[in-house]
């Protein structure tokens, strides 16, 4: 009798076991871990997207440069609509580091962390724009474990964690080698994908395709000098001045407000300052799930319990409320929430026309850096049950 007890309990912990990894969760998900308490911790509530860019901004890399910064929200617009199994969206985080700068320090070895990991898409922005080039070293061995080492991956199997370094030196530069590195990567299940930027076979022969092969990663060679193509549509304007109605909806407080209400803007006149399009794809990432500003914004912060209203003083608010009750808060907020929803859903609707225009006259393939970053990113996610809609 006791060893049929026994069987019995492997059994169920097997089963219960095979379910919790993986994104395919059913809703009774909860039931089978309540089983087994004993033995497994609850499975966390979020799943993560984990993109850290490890860009190389030696002088030659100024086209690299610009195709991030015109291809940022697309890979955003992107993340939008992946689902992780059948029911969970899962969270974007994007970390960024530039290395093989001579404006960096020596001793870390011409390696900058710009940003650790951040949902917050005006700074991941705001720091992209920020790079600038000059000639150096570039150790892709030495940059890859410090991104490992620094960064908070988290242990979560079921986040999907990658790494994206770009460049154009050999992958062997500097005194740790990249195998170890890579090795590295693959024990915390963290695939490392490599953009030679020049000849396909030259970055093979300078070990790009190695360094992602060790962890199951992919290969990509781009010109990173070709100009990033936009497609006028007659949706643009419009868009564009849906996103100047939906900053009007946020409603700044405490000593963050000022500042990221300027940050909004400044990003938005950086996305124009490239072309049209990158401000269409931004106030298109804007309209999206994934821009969100709770830190910041009343509605936002509302919305996801971050702040009690009561509790805000009277010089964190912004004009428009002081003085208010809390149910004359409360009302303004919701008729700014109700505003945001409307204006967004324009967007989103108007985007898909867009898109569709796109699609009929394109004529010259997306940017590659873009193409390269996404292909990469679908296969790999495609592994973990995450999918598309």
């Amino acid at each position: 009798m006791k060893r049929r007890q026994l069987f019995i309990g492997i059994t169920v912990f097997a089963f219960t076991l095979g379910n919790l990894y993986g994104c395919n969760l059913k809703s009774n998900t909860s039931e089978k871990i309540a089983l087994t308490t004993n033995y497994i911790s609850e499975k966390p509530a979020k799943q993560y997207v984990k993109l850290a860019l490890l860009l190389d901004t030696s002088n030659s890399m100024d086209g690299l440069i610009n195709q991030a910064k015109s291809q940022l929200w697309d890979i955003v617009n992107e993340f939008t609509y992946a689902r992780c199994g059948n029911e969970v969206r899962p969270s974007l985080q994007i970390a960024l580091y530039e290395y093989g700068n001579d404006n960096l320090s020596a001793r870390e070895g011409y390696i900058r962390q710009v940003l650790g990991f951040s949902s917050d898409l005006d700074e991941i922005s705001e720091k992209l724009f920020s790079l600038t080039t000059n000639g150096g070293e570039e150790f892709c061995g030495e940059v890859i474990h410090t991104s490992l080492k620094q960064l908070d991956w988290g242990k979560n199997a079921d986040d999907l964690k990658m790494i994206f370094i770009a460049g154009n030196e050999p992958f062997t530069q500097g005194k740790l080698n990249y195998k170890d590195a890579a090795l590295n990567a693959k024990e915390k299940d963290i695939i490392v994908n490599t953009i030679f930027c020049g000849n396909y076979q030259q970055g093979i022969s300078t070990k790009w395709k190695n360094g992602a092969t060790l962890t199951g990663g992919e290969y990509m060679a781009i010109d990173h000098n070709r100009q990033v193509v936009h497609i006028d549509t007659p949706y643009d304007d419009v868009i564009i001045k849906l996103n100047t109605q939906l900053n009007n909806t946020y409603i700044s407080y405490g000593s963050l407000g000022a500042a990221k209400v300027a940050s909004q803007a400044a990003q938005d006149s950086e996305a124009y300052n490239v072309n049209k399009g990158v401000a269409v794809k931004r106030s298109v990432s804007k309209s999206s799930r994934l821009y969100k500003n709770s830190k910041w914004d009343l509605v936002d912060a509302v919305e996801e319990a971050e702040v009690e209203l009561d509790e805000i003083q009277e010089e964190d608010l912004p004009k428009e409320l002081r003085g208010k009750s809390e149910k004359e808060m409360k009302e303004y907020i919701q008729s700014k929430k109700e505003e945001r929803k409307r204006i967004q859903k324009e967007i989103q609707d108007l985007n898909v026309k867009r898109e569709a225009y796109i699609a009929k006259n394109q004529k010259q393939e997306k940017g590659e850096l873009e193409n390269a970053l996404l292909n990469a990113i679908k296969n790999q996610a495609a592994k973990k049950n995450y999918t598309w809609d």
